[in-house]
C-alpha cells in the first residue's frame, strides 16, 4: 500500500493577490493533472521561494507547491488538506498544448508542482520527496502517472526546459520520473477513485481512431497542418487511455475518464453526421450502430447516454 505519511506536507500560504495568488478554485475542483516543474533557480530552497512571491509585484506567475530536500512546501491550497485547490499562474494561457492534450489550461485544472535543486541543496533528497508528493497526489484524486505527468517542457517546448534541467543533475530523464512515481505508489490503483465512468472497451477505441482520428490525422499532415497533427494524436492517445492503454497499446495501470470534449468532438463531428446519413438512408441498424458509439463516448466521459 502507498505510505501516506511518509513525508509531512507544509501548508503555509502566500497572500493572495491577482498576479500570484487569485484565491480562485480549479474549475474542474480537484487537480485532473499535474505539471513537474523546476524552480530554474538552482541553490534555491522552497522557502526562498515563498517569500518572493508573497513579496511579488511584477506579472502573473506562481506555482502550488515547492519541494526541496528539507520540506514539501504548498504555498498555495492543493485540495490535500482542509482547503479547496486554487489556481496558480504556472503555465502561460496562450500555450494550448495543455488544451490539446487535457481538454483546458494547466492554471484552470491541474497543480504546478515545483522541484528545488542545485547548490547546497541535496536534489537526490529533493527528488524523493518530489516524487512522493506526485504519487500522493496520483493516489488521492486518481491521477495515472503515465498519461497526466507532463513536464512544464512538454507543455511549452519553445521557451521551457523544465521540469528536465534539474533532473539531468542527478541523472534521471522525465521518463524515470513517471516510473519512480508508480513505483512509490506500490501497485495502488490510480483509476479515478470515484468510478463515476465506464471504460472504453479496447475494440471500440481502436475502431475510433482507425475510422476517424487516424483519417483525419492524415488529412492533416497532408495538408501541412502540424496543430490538426498534434491535435488528432492527442485524442487517439486519451481514446486509448480511456480504454486503459498507453501511446504504445501496452495497458496503463488504470483506465484515465475520457474528456468530455473529446467525446463531443468526436460525436458532433463524426457520429452525428453518419447518424443522420443513415436515418435518411432508411437504415436503422447503421442509425443504432452510431448512437451506441456515441453511448459509449459518453460513459466514457461520464456523460449520461442517450
Amino acid at each position: 500500500m502507498f505510505d501516506t505519511k511518509k513525508y509531512t506536507i507544509e501548508r503555509r500560504y502566500i497572500n493572495k493577490r491577482h498576479n500570484v495568488r487569485p484565491g480562485t478554485r480549479l474549475t474542474s475542483g480537484a487537480p485532473v493533472f499535474l505539471v513537474a516543474h523546476d524552480t530554474g533557480n538552482p541553490g534555491a530552497p522552497a522557502d526562498n521561494h515563498f517569500n518572493f512571491f508573497n513579496n511579488w509585484q511584477g506579472t502573473s506567475r506562481s506555482a502550488q507547491v515547492f519541494v526541496d530536500d528539507k520540506k514539501i512546501l504548498e504555498i498555495i491550497p492543493t485540495g490535500t488538506g482542509p482547503d479547496a485547490a486554487e489556481k496558480a499562474w504556472h503555465v502561460l494561457y496562450n500555450v494550448t498544448t495543455d488544451n490539446e492534450r487535457f481538454g483546458d489550461d494547466a492554471n484552470d485544472i491541474a497543480l504546478g508542482v515545483e522541484l528545488c535543486f542545485g547548490g547546497k541543496i541535496n536534489t537526490l533528497e529533493a527528488y524523493k520527496r518530489f516524487v512522493w508528493y506526485l504519487a500522493y497526489c496520483c493516489n488521492k484524486w486518481g491521477i495515472n502517472p503515465r498519461t497526466h505527468i507532463p513536464s512544464h517542457k512538454q507543455l511549452d517546448p519553445s521557451r521551457k526546459r523544465d521540469v528536465d534541467q534539474a533532473l539531468a543533475t542527478i541523472g534521471k530523464t522525465l521518463k524515470e520520473l513517471v516510473y519512480d512515481v508508480e513505483t512509490e505508489l506500490k501497485g495502488t490503483s490510480v483509476a479515478p477513485a470515484a468510478q463515476d465512468f465506464t471504460p472504453l472497451p479496447v475494440y471500440i477505441a481502436q475502431s475510433l481512431i482507425d475510422n476517424y482520428v487516424s483519417p483525419a490525422w492524415f488529412a492533416s499532415q497532408k495538408a501541412g497542418d502540424q496543430e490538426g497533427k498534434t491535435h488528432f494524436h492527442n485524442l487517439a492517445n486519451n481514446l486509448r487511455a480511456a480504454a486503459g492503454l498507453n501511446e504504445k497499446n501496452l495497458p496503463l495501470a488504470g483506465a484515465v475518464k475520457l474528456y468530455k470534449s473529446n467525446a463531443q468532438e468526436i460525436i458532433f463531428r463524426w457520429l452525428q453526421p453518419a447518424w443522420f446519413k443513415a436515418k435518411q438512408a432508411g437504415d436503422k441498424e447503421q442509425m443504432q450502430h452510431y448512437n451506441n458509439l456515441a453511448n459509449y463516448l459518453r460513459r466514457a466521459a461520464g456523460l449520461p447516454t442517450q
